[in-house]
């Protein structure tokens, strides 16, 4: 991963074969960043998208074979028991522009992904909410 300083926010672009969820959570550790809007697009690989089974309370999955493009990233950052976490959302798109959404859950760079990290300007912890199953804002 390759990252600059620009302005408020940092502009990092990812390289081929880099894990995304996992090098963003590293660069957020790294750099110890509270908190953070994030916002990218790129090209993926191995791509694990969830949808979230209120009644269950856990993510149903949907894995994708090749490349695809990602017209969209969108998420935010907390930290949730000493560890950051990058809650992000996807917009995929396969070679006949067909799409798909959904929390990202895995994936890896195909090309190129490239994110901005917006930092806030505190921390934001994340919570167990009992009723959801979900680690949810605490605000």
């Amino acid at each position: 991963m390759r990252a600059r300083r620009n302005g408020p926010y940092y502009q990092l672009r990812l390289e081929r074969g880099e894990e995304i969820i996992g090098t963003l959570s590293e660069f957020v550790r790294k750099r110890r960043i509270g908190s953070a809007a994030i916002v990218g697009l790129g090209a993926g690989e191995k791509l694990v998208l969830g949808c979230y089974d209120l009644k269950r309370h856990r993510y149903l999955r949907r894995r994708f074979r090749g490349e695809h493009e990602i017209a969209a990233l969108v998420g935010n950052v907390a930290w949730a028991e000493g560890e950051p976490v990058c809650h992000v959302h996807a917009v995929i798109s396969n070679v006949r522009l067909v799409t798909y959404s959904g929390h990202l859950l895995a994936g890896r760079v195909a090309a190129t992904c490239e994110v901005a990290v917006l930092p806030g300007a505190g921390k934001l912890e994340r919570r167990l909410e009992p009723d959801t199953g979900l680690r949810l804002l605490v605000l």
